[in-house]
C-alpha cells in the first residue's frame, strides 16, 4: 500500500499558475506509475496527467497539453503537476494516484488503473 498526500491548490485567476505536488508514503515510490486527475462539480473524474514509474514517458489530456506538466523525482517520492496559463474550466479537485501495474516505461491514463487516490485539492481558477 502506498498513502498519497496532495498539496499546493488554491484560488489563482485566469492565465497564471500553480504547482500541485504529491508525496507518497509506504512502498517503494519508484514501484508506481503516477496520475493526476480531476473531478468538478456534476462531472466524472478525468485523468489530467500521467507519468510512468521511470519518468521517461507522459500522457497528458488534450484540454490540458501545453500547459501542464507532469513531472516527479523518484529520490523525493513526489510527484508533481505545473499548471501554467490556466483557465476558468481547469477548476475542480485535484486528485494523485497511484498504480502498480504495467511496466517501467507504461503510462497509465485510465482511471480504473489506479488503485491508490490522495484526499484530493482544491483549484479554483477565477475568470
Amino acid at each position: 500500500q502506498v498513502q498519497l498526500v496532495e498539496s499546493g491548490g488554491g484560488l489563482v485567476q485566469a492565465g497564471g499558475s500553480l504547482g500541485l505536488s504529491c508525496t507518497t508514503s509506504g512502498r517503494t515510490f519508484s514501484s508506481y506509475a503516477m496520475g493526476w486527475f480531476r473531478q468538478a462539480p456534476g462531472k466524472e473524474r478525468e485523468v489530467v496527467a500521467a507519468v510512468s514509474r521511470n519518468g521517461d514517458n507522459t500522457y497528458y489530456a488534450d484540454s490540458v497539453k501545453g500547459r501542464f506538466t507532469i513531472s516527479r523525482d523518484n529520490a523525493k517520492n513526489t510527484v508533481y503537476l505545473q499548471m501554467n496559463n490556466l483557465k476558468p474550466e481547469d477548476t475542480a479537485v485535484y486528485y494523485c494516484a497511484a498504480s502498480d501495474r504495467g511496466w517501467m516505461s507504461h503510462v497509465l491514463y485510465r482511471k480504473d488503473d489506479y488503485t491508490n487516490w490522495g484526499q484530493g485539492t482544491q483549484v479554483t481558477v477565477s475568470s
